[in-house]
């Protein structure tokens, strides 16, 4: 497993032991992690603290630049909130762990130019159909079912 995936699903099965979505990211500049994340809706009854989004959040305010030259690794395909704040900061790259468990807006993002990975994580799928299976309730709410 990549080492950036690898500490994206780090914060996956952080959110997983605290009870939430296990969903897990990390913002890379120049190889290095400036920001990291996990989904934090049940813990925190936020409607956008999915993981990527808390993945910026505590990356901080950064210049236009730096983001431009950032890499964002998610562990499951980004939905369209965390795709258009992908678009709107200019982050040219995305990988991510798995998009067996839910398919986000990975086409959408290649049509704006953002160069999407697919890691093919087993890791990051089999934590995911496991809280699936634990939380079907969870996971509806999560992908607005």
């Amino acid at each position: 497993m990549d080492k950036f995936i690898k500490a994206a699903f780090e914060q996956a099965k952080k959110s997983y032991a605290e009870g939430g979505i296990p969903i897990g990211s990390v913002l890379v500049h120049k190889g290095k992690i400036i920001g990291a994340g996990h989904n934090q809706r049940m813990q925190k009854g936020s409607p956008i603290l999915h993981g990527e989004m808390d993945a910026l959040e505590n990356a901080g305010r950064q210049p236009a630049l730096v983001y431009r030259e950032c890499t964002l690794y998610t562990t499951l395909s980004p939905c369209p909130m965390c795709s258009g704040t992908i678009i709107l900061y200019g982050i040219p790259k995305v990988v991510i762990g798995e998009n067996r468990s839910f398919m986000g807006e990975e086409r959408w993002l290649e049509t704006r130019g953002v160069e999407v990975v697919m890691a093919n994580s087993e890791e990051c799928y089999q934590l995911m159909q496991q809280f699936i299976r634990e939380k079907p309730e969870a996971w509806n709410e999560d992908i607005g079912v």
